[in-house]
């Protein structure tokens, strides 16, 4: 698949991120970045930082892989699939996450970056009670 730049520094920069690397987020993001996901909406790249450092902080590996992308002039769209390992999460057992990211540039830095996933994908089906909890509603759901 072909990748516009921008995308593919995006992509790069996640697939190489740790504790160790948090200094490369200058480069990639604007300081008055505003990041949304699932759980956070943070405000600015000194806070983004933190998030990052907190999150990666027991993290095995996360790694992502590209499926579609679409950039007009300073925005775009990426999905995609990430295998990641974390203690905490089905006992450190790589777990496959699919999600997408809608992404604006300025000034050649993200400016906006917001995150779409399932946090049942992710997280709640990896803990017993809730995963049984969530299957139940899921096929009362497709019962109807």
């Amino acid at each position: 698949m072909l990748v516009d730049a921008r995308i593919q520094a995006f992509l790069d920069y996640f697939n190489q991120l740790s504790n160790s690397n948090l200094s490369s987020t200058q480069a990639i993001y604007h300081k008055e970045v505003q990041f949304i996901d699932p759980v956070h909406q943070i405000q600015g790249r000194e806070q983004l930082i933190s998030y990052l450092e907190h999150g990666y902080q027991r993290l095995n590996y996360a790694r992502f892989t590209a499926e579609q992308a679409a950039v007009t002039g300073n925005q775009g769209f990426l999905s995609w699939q990430m295998c990641l390992s974390h203690p905490a999460i089905g006992k450190g057992k790589e777990i496959t996450v699919h999600g997408c990211s809608a992404l604006r540039w300025q000034d050649d830095q993200i400016i906006y970056h917001r995150d779409y996933y399932d946090l049942t994908e992710m997280v709640y089906q990896h803990i017993p009670v809730v995963s049984w909890l969530t299957g139940k509603v899921r096929q009362k759901m497709a019962d109807k």
